[in-house]
């Protein structure tokens, strides 16, 4: 007899955003493939704000988060207004 197979799940990705500034209020804002925590009031706005933009592109692209590349991701994220940190440059 041979072992079954193990079937595995599809990759997932998730889009993570934690914003480091405070007014006092605890916000979570959670959504399709994203998930953001923290920041103020203008902060999490901004995180939410871009990350329903990235989906839009990806949707617009018929493609799912997890089957975009590193670049594509970068590009699509600078598109939106989002840019890499370097800590490098400083």
């Amino acid at each position: 007899m041979s072992k079954p197979v193990k079937q595995t799940k599809p990759a997932k990705a998730i889009m993570l955003g934690v914003g480091l500034d405070s007014d006092g209020h605890k916000r979570v804002t959670k959504g399709e493939n994203f998930a953001l925590v923290g920041g103020s009031k203008d902060t999490h706005e901004q995180m939410t704000e871009k990350a329903i933009k990235i989906n839009e592109k990806l949707k617009q692209k018929g493609k799912q988060l997890e089957e975009v590349s590193r670049e594509e991701f970068d590009d699509i994220a600078h598109s939106v207004g989002l840019h890499r940190h370097n800590p490098q440059a400083n």
